[in-house]
């Protein structure tokens, strides 16, 4: 087996950023190492697949280890330099990365690998956000005639689980469109519909088996034989988000037990979700929950580990040219309050971001880990950093670490504030308040346009005027033109406000 130096812990934060720990001259094949015993290789691949393509994958069973081969030399470097100065982990282990002494895996025998290129061919796929044709999928051994809709049964449900829990563990993997939760057979289920078959395979893939919170809420995920969801109602029982003026109506009304099939004859009703529905860690339980750490006034968060210790974010492979802490401040507050940023020094593209609590930095690196910014793919990871230290006395460091432990744009300052309710990963509609009566349509289109985006929609709430959604080219734009235009004071004492939204216009 190949010689293994592990990563060092020791780590000045503006100097020594890339040391090298690997035995090995750089190769295309990457040598991982401490993987739990139960990864799969979609998981992996996922995780790796911010760097860069992945093309192929050998899991040494038994062995916690794995060989992984990417497109390119330049991908494999992307890994192990970051690996040189953060941590990656996969179920809250903490895995070791060094180059392999192969420079391809030939895997053409080796058993599973009808499985390995699915996950290969999946995952890729939705990367790149290209779907495969029908023809390619056959042959790569995805399962044919899958559809967008998932059925999900949720075991073990020590908290019952909201309609927006599942929208924001869902939309990591692609665009929910609709989704229907209801009980039958005592089990909590829900149908929820993607965009296309490859965004359902891919969540499918991921999620089947996984739990929401620490040993419970386990979902078990197959494929709904149903090709489209209709439904009536937008509340906490169903959803279409692709209509964004739907009646709240009582209920998704008591449907006969049929859905409309691919030809489109029937129609599904499916009776209401009747059990309570709670977000976040109730008061008084202390044993399972969604984060160890979290308390009253505090976010809960899906998917928060046990390994969240840290509120201390190493950010890489920022645009220098671009990024400034204020940028940083106000894209990482829309996931939690920020409390310091510090671009480094010597590599101004890497920069700390410390958080209010680890539950925070957990959500923003769950929401940013992977999304383009000003032309660059973002990285982020927790730092072995506890806190950022600020400058010395008649230290200048050009201005590039920033406090604000007191700013009044905190989103997140009062507990059981609304905001908790409304954190949803970056998009393309931005959901605009705050705006003052005389600021017009036409005012607004121009201002989001001076930071470089193209308006695709806009729209006024019916409600209330002071509210409205935008929609832009990319989801590109929408961060870029949030960070240029949240709090900008629009006259009569209005700053506008701006978040993502999970509505489309």
């Amino acid at each position: 087996m190949e010689n293994f130096t592990p990563v060092t812990d020791n780590w000045n934060e503006q100097e020594n950023l890339e040391q090298d720990t690997s035995l090995c001259s750089p190769s295309r094949v990457l040598h991982l190492r401490q993987i739990p015993d139960d990864a799969t290789e979609a998981e992996i691949i996922s995780l790796i697949l911010p760097f860069g393509i992945v093309t192929n994958i050998l899991i040494l069973k038994g062995k916690g280890q794995a060989l992984l081969e990417m497109s390119s030399v330049e991908a494999a470097v992307n890994v192990v330099s970051y690996c040189n100065t953060a941590v990656l982990y996969l179920r809250s282990q903490p895995l070791c990365i060094q180059y392999s002494n192969y420079k391809m895996l030939k895997t053409d025998n080796a058993p599973n690998q009808a499985r390995t290129q699915a996950a290969l061919c999946a995952l890729t796929a939705v990367r790149s956000g290209s779907l495969l044709s029908s023809s390619v999928i056959v042959k790569n051994g995805l399962p044919p005639s899958q559809g967008s809709v998932l059925r999900i049964v949720v075991e073990n449900v020590f908290y019952p689980l909201t309609l927006d829990t599942l929208y924001q563990i869902f939309s990591v993997y692609g665009s929910v469109l609709k989704i229907v939760m209801f009980n039958k057979g005592n089990k909590f289920q829900a149908l929820l519909q993607y965009a296309n078959p490859m965004e359902a395979y891919y969540a499918k893939m991921i999620l089947d088996g996984h739990s929401v919170y620490v040993s419970c809420c386990t979902l078990r995920i197959d494929f709904s034989k149903l090709s489209n969801l209709i439904i009536k109602y937008n509340n906490n029982k169903s959803r279409d988000f692709t209509r964004f003026g739907l009646p709240p109506g009582d209920a998704q009304p008591p449907l006969e037990p049929s859905v409309s099939d691919a030809s489109g004859s029937k129609r599904v009703v499916f009776p209401p979700y009747t059990g309570p529905v709670v977000f976040a860690q109730p008061t008084g339980y202390a044993q399972a929950s969604v984060s160890r750490y979290a308390v009253p006034g505090q976010m809960s968060i899906p998917g928060a580990t046990a390994f969240a210790t840290s509120s201390v974010l190493l950010v890489t492979n920022l645009n220098p040219e671009a990024i400034t802490p204020y940028g940083l401040f106000i894209l990482f507050g829309m996931y939690g309050n920020v409390h310091r940023v510090k671009i480094m020094l010597n590599k101004r593209d890497n920069a700390l971001v410390q958080m209010a609590d680890a539950t925070q930095a957990q959500l923003a690196i769950t929401y940013l880990n992977g999304q383009m910014l000003y032309g660059k793919v973002l990285h982020a990871t927790f730092s072995k950093h506890r806190r950022i230290q600020l400058p010395h006395e008649g230290q200048d460091d050009q201005g590039l670490t920033k406090d604000y432990l007191h700013s009044p744009l905190h989103r997140y300052k009062r507990p059981g504030s609304k905001n908790f309710k409304n954190i949803f990963p970056p998009s393309a509609t931005l959901h605009l308040s705050n705006i003052p009566p005389s600021v017009t349509l036409d005012y607004l289109k121009s201002l989001f346009e001076s930071t470089g985006s193209t308006v695709k929609a806009f729209k006024f709430l019916l409600r209330d005027s002071r509210m409205a959604l935008i929609q832009l080219d990319s989801v590109e734009e929408a961060i870029h033109a949030l960070i240029a235009l949240h709090n900008r004071d629009l006259g009569e004492d209005h700053h506008l406000r701006i978040s993502f939204s999970k509505w489309t216009i």
